[in-house]
């Protein structure tokens, strides 16, 4: 059974992701386009009652409904056996939601309830629209790109049948950022000094570990070439001093979150970070050099997100298992004090960016549902 047409004219998405901010950021970023391109428009997004869409969602002023988390088990175990029922119970839940919003198009980004959310639309003969953020697709977004009606990628050379390059959906707050205009109210607003070369770190959620003793191994040294270094340690983590305490040297300064990574992107001369799809992203759009350190686990897609930022020469791509304290000594700080080359990597990774990928999406998705009901 199909949904029935809204009665009020209004054009119903349903917007399946979440749990990482990876995912959670493009689907807010795509809701917002839509709204503005389409006013009026009703928006419900799909998520699990673990995500970090339970927050972020409600607080963009969108509805959540949620289904329950169905994780591919990656070794053989009793939760292997139990995948089957949990993920037709995961696929009833998706085409409940799809049927009460009475969705004119079902928009997803990957991730958990994504796949579910494929199939509940199909069987309620709802077209389904994909965006795939990484280079490497997932799992869910490979078998979605069969049934869609609209495929759109982050990255050119992403290989899903009938993909079209839109760039990667963001806030427009890093879409429009001058970090020329901003650098100086960011790094005070940051507790950094407005005139010193400036290094800013992120692991991510999930990749801080190693990153993190690493950095912290160097950072004696390059505070005393007249470095300064905001480390984003990620949350319940730090990096500790001789005697166990939070490490703590003038010109270091380590948080465990930054609110805005605008402000991050503004205040950096150089950043160091993972290569997931949206770090890549944001710092093509915002013209910022960057070092990148892949993830070492996973399907390898980080170090295909990098690819074409590195050939650009807009950033340096090192592996995890290469980061040392040596290699940073050694690169790093030639390279965060090198305003020349700095300014040569902006100009690269600048070129690549695109700022308007959430207003494409938009387009792609109301057109997926004009086509339902013409």
């Amino acid at each position: 059974m199909a949904p029935t047409p809204s009665t009020d004219g209004a054009v119903s998405v349903v917007l399946a992701g979440g749990g990482t901010a990876g995912h959670v950021s493009p689907l807010l970023a795509i809701a917002h386009a839509i709204v503005e391109q389409r006013p009026g428009a009703r928006i419900t997004a799909i998520g699990t009652r673990t995500g970090m869409e339970t927050r972020l969602v409600p607080a963009a002023g969108f509805e959540l409904r949620t289904i329950d988390r169905v994780p591919l088990p990656r070794r053989p175990s009793l939760d292997l056996l139990k995948l089957p029922a949990r993920f037709v119970r995961a696929v009833r839940q998706a085409r409940r939601i799809v049927l009460d919003t009475r969705a004119d198009v079902v928009v997803g980004v990957g991730g958990y309830v994504s796949a579910p959310a494929y199939l509940a639309a199909r069987s309620a003969r709802v077209p389904v629209v994909i965006h795939e953020a990484n280079a490497r697709p997932g799992i869910a977004n490979r078998a979605g790109a069969r049934i869609a009606a609209r495929v759109a990628v982050a990255f050119e050379g992403t290989k899903l049948p009938g993909a079209v390059p839109v760039g990667m959906p963001m806030r427009r707050g890093i879409a429009a950022l001058d970090r020329t205009a901003e650098r100086t109210s960011a790094r005070t607003s940051l507790g950094l000094d407005p005139d010193r070369a400036t290094l800013i770190v992120t692991g991510g959620s999930s990749g801080a570990a190693s990153m993190n003793r690493s950095l912290g191994a160097a950072v004696p040294g390059l505070v005393a070439a007249g470095v300064q270094v905001l480390h984003i340690t990620g949350r319940g983590k730090q990096v500790p001093g001789p005697d166990g305490t939070p490490l703590a040297l003038p010109g270091y300064h380590q948080v465990e979150f930054v609110d805005g990574m605008e402000r991050v992107y503004a205040a950096a001369d150089l950043l160091l970070a993972r290569a997931g799809a949206a770090t890549v992203s944001e710092v093509s759009v915002v013209g910022l050099p960057a070092v990148l350190v892949p993830l070492p686990h996973g399907n390898g897609e980080q170090r295909f997100n990098a690819a074409g930022l590195v050939r650009s020469g807009g950033a340096v791509l090192i592996e995890d298992r290469e980061f040392t304290p040596a290699w940073i000594r050694d690169q790093i700080l030639p390279l965060v004090t090198d305003p020349a080359r700095l300014e040569a990597m902006s100009r690269a990774a600048y070129a690549l960016g695109v700022r308007d990928a959430d207003r494409r999406m938009a387009e792609l998705i109301l057109s997926a549902a004009g086509d339902r009901t013409q």
